[in-house]
């Protein structure tokens, strides 16, 4: 028996050695090993192994926050030293989630530029085509066209998302012909046309009253084989309730559903603000249905608006309150309206300012109008605060007519506003790009002792100068006190005329600021240069450059800027006029 066993294992031992080499590496790897005894493994825990020390691991978004952080906070001097000391390598990924973060435009150029220089670095169509973008939303359309001309100069992929981008933002600046002449180039280029960009150019075309146009393009689109996205739907369904087309609007509302396409909470609340606007209660309350149905709600300025209108039409508030059960109707209170405290009510006309105060307080905005104007034909004058209040209501419900009737009000019976309320006033007119009146405002709010600043001053002239209004931009500059005439606003009103194509009008005012020992700042040359070679006075540009490098080079020498330079140079240093 003996004997057979030591047979098998001489024939187990055979056909190992038989095997490939592999298999006594096998072998050698799967030998038993001896377990730790108890003592050993209880010493073992005695005296732990010391862990590595690993480095902890950097995300990147990590690291664009941190930059994101140093541009914001630092002057570019600290930024650049702290930027060249990262221990990163530049790509085109970096440097756009950066840009993508918004830092402050001046720095945004200030680093793309600086980054463009660093070796081993080269932009490209998407770090480009963010920083168009950033100047654009800024309102610096030629400093956009500038970047686009380098980016043709440097033979840059130029697609669909950059000129759509183009597109916009010469829409947003009311350049509607510069709009369709970058749409048509890109199709004389052979670049074909995203959802994206049929729907932005739809919207320019729709929002300028050229509805045979947008229609067309409309048509288009779906002819080249591109479904509607729900943005495409929002833009129809928006020019259909602006001209009053509300059945038509709500059959493009069920047949986007049909096809799958719901509508978004952006769309549902540009839908509401427009029926508001038109004091059209039906169609929102489908709307409002809709939102139930799928746990939409509106942004709270617009559930205001909705709520006012309803209140307006005599509907009932009910679908409202149960689409939006995080609201309480009840608690709804403005922070600029306060209780009316007086008690003369042996006044007849203080009755008349309680019930002004109720019907602000509880929003029923109308009837404010109506109360005003009341009172503007029998001459009751109010108080400072209260009429005040009413512009500011009205500014933050996008109401300008009755913010309008309240300045008239008060222009009419001799009431000074509170410096904010015209400030907000402005604001509203600008954004509803109501340029004419803010004129009136202005000369209004000087008179009565309040004063722009020359930061406010400086800005407001050189907007209205980006909607080509110079002779808007004159009569607020004329209206400033002589201490406020500066350098600031000197240059804001040349980058007026320069913007309007009147160089000759520029160079004179830029003359008389130098009559009156106005010494230019470094955004001032910037707007010399950039405008005069915009509009073709190479040989003048050339020689305000000159000057420009001097300025800088004496600048290391001052002790002081003063804060109208300051001011000048943050607005308009490395700008070019738009």
């Amino acid at each position: 028996m003996l004997r057979i066993n030591y047979l098998h294992g001489l024939a187990a031992n055979f056909r190992n050695w038989n095997r490939p080499l592999n298999f006594l590496h096998s072998l050698h790897q799967n030998k038993r090993r001896t377990p730790p005894t108890k003592h050993k493994f209880t010493k073992a825990l005695k005296n732990p192994m010391k862990p590595f020390d690993v480095e902890p691991k950097v995300y990147m978004r990590d690291t664009i926050s941190n930059i994101y952080k140093i541009l914001k906070y630092s002057t570019w001097e600290s930024a650049e030293t702290q930027l060249k000391q990262l221990p990163i390598r530049w790509d085109s990924f970096t440097v756009n989630q950066v840009l993508k973060t918004h830092p402050p435009m001046e720095k945004a150029w200030l680093f793309f530029d600086w980054v463009g220089k660093v070796k081993s670095f080269k932009h490209d169509q998407f770090t480009y085509t963010t920083m168009l973008d950033i100047f654009g939303e800024a309102g610096r359309v030629s400093s956009m066209k500038y970047l686009f001309q380098q980016m043709q100069e440097k033979g840059l992929k130029i697609d669909a998302v950059t000129y759509t981008s183009i597109l916009h933002w010469l829409s947003k600046s009311e350049d509607v012909d510069g709009a369709v002449e970058t749409w048509e180039e890109m199709r004389g280029k052979g670049c074909f046309p995203t959802v994206v960009s049929y729907t932005a150019y739809m919207k320019v075309l729709f929002d300028n009253q050229r509805v045979k146009e947008g229609t067309a393009v409309y048509k288009e689109m779906l002819q080249s084989g591109i479904s509607p996205n729900c943005h495409t739907y929002t833009v129809l369904m928006e020019y259909l309730f602006g001209a009053g087309k509300y059945e038509e609007a709500l059959e493009i509302f069920s047949k986007m559903q049909e096809a799958r396409v719901k509508p978004d909470k952006a769309a549902c609340n540009i839908l509401v603000e427009k029926c508001c606007k038109a004091g059209e209660t039906w169609p929102i309350i489908q709307i409002l249905q809709y939102m139930k149905e799928n746990h939409l709600v509106l942004r709270y300025p617009i559930f205001l608006l909705a709520l006012e209108t309803l209140k307006a039409a005599g509907e009932r508030d009910a679908l409202l309150r149960q689409v939006h059960p995080h609201i309480s109707v009840e608690c709804i209170d403005n922070e600029r309206v306060v209780e009316y405290k007086r008690n003369d009510f042996e006044d007849p006309s203080s009755l008349d300012r309680g019930l002004v105060w109720v019907l602000l307080k509880k929003l029923n905005l109308q009837a404010v109008d109506s109360l005003l104007t009341e009172l503007m034909d029998k001459n009751i004058k109010l108080d400072s605060e209260l009429m005040s209040s009413i512009v500011h209501v009205n500014c933050g419900h996008c109401r300008v007519g009755g913010a309008l009737l309240a300045f008239k009000y008060s222009v009419k019976t001799g009431i000074k506003l509170e410096r904010t309320a015209y400030l907000a006033l402005i604001g509203c007119l600008i954004r509803s790009n109501r340029f004419t009146d803010i004129v009136e405002i202005v000369v209004e709010m000087t008179s009565t002792g309040h004063s722009l600043g020359v930061y406010l001053a400086s800005l407001l002239i050189y907007r209205l100068g980006c909607a080509r209004r110079p002779t808007c931009a004159a009569k607020i500059f004329d209206s400033l006190p002589d201490d406020q005439k500066c350098v600031a606003t000197y240059t804001a009103l040349v980058g007026v005329y320069f913007a309007a194509g009147t160089a000759d009008k520029g160079l004179k005012i830029y003359k008389a600021m130098r009559k009156k020992g106005i010494y230019p700042s470094l955004g001032t040359y910037c707007v010399l240069v950039a405008g005069l070679e915009k509009l073709g006075r190479v040989s003048n540009a050339e020689t305000y450059r000159k000057e420009k490098k001097s300025l800088q080079k004496d600048a290391y020498f001052r002790e002081s800027i003063p804060m109208e330079e300051k001011i000048c140079d943050l607005l308009f240093a490395r700008d070019v006029v738009s």
